[in-house]
């Protein structure tokens, strides 16, 4: 299990590591201060050895490959700005499960609805709710209605 804390805070716990390493301390008492397993202080010496100070450093980790790439991201956005009616949906609403069958059928590419939201809001886009108004309403009569409150 990693050990709870920053990247930044992790590097300096194995600079440290390695300053008590070097002033004699044995590897189980350098775990035992650090609260860390022997073998983590053992990996630690082992990458020092091997890439100095800079195997220590800390490192981001990009994550996985996004699986549109950003002209697909750009297409897609293009697609969505025409609306669900032009993909033969009854309703003007974009939903989750919706745009996941537009990726599917355009790039040929699978993502689970959620996955699609994450996709959405890297591009900017925001969920929105239509807003509920009934088909009676008088607009003008609203308008004046909040005017004069």
């Amino acid at each position: 299990m990693r050990t709870p804390g920053t990247p930044e805070e992790l590097e300096r716990q194995r600079f440290r590591a390695i300053a008590l390493l070097d002033a004699g301390h044995r590897p189980d008492e350098v775990a035992r201060i650090l609260g860390v397993s022997p073998a983590a202080v053992s990996q630690w010496k082992k990458l020092y050895r091997q890439a100095g100070p800079d195997g220590l450093k800390a490192t981001l980790h990009p994550g996985p490959k996004p699986r549109l790439t950003m002209p697909q991201r750009r297409k897609l956005e293009r697609l969505l700005l025409k609306g669900p009616l032009a993909y033969g949906c009854v309703t003007n609403l974009w939903t989750l499960k919706r745009i996941t069958e537009l990726i599917e059928r355009h790039f040929a590419v699978h993502y689970d609805p959620s996955g699609v939201w994450h996709v959405l809001k890297s591009m900017g886009w925001s969920c929105q709710e239509p807003e509920h108004r009934a088909g009676e309403c008088d607009e003008d009569a609203v308008v004046g209605w909040r005017q004069q409150q």
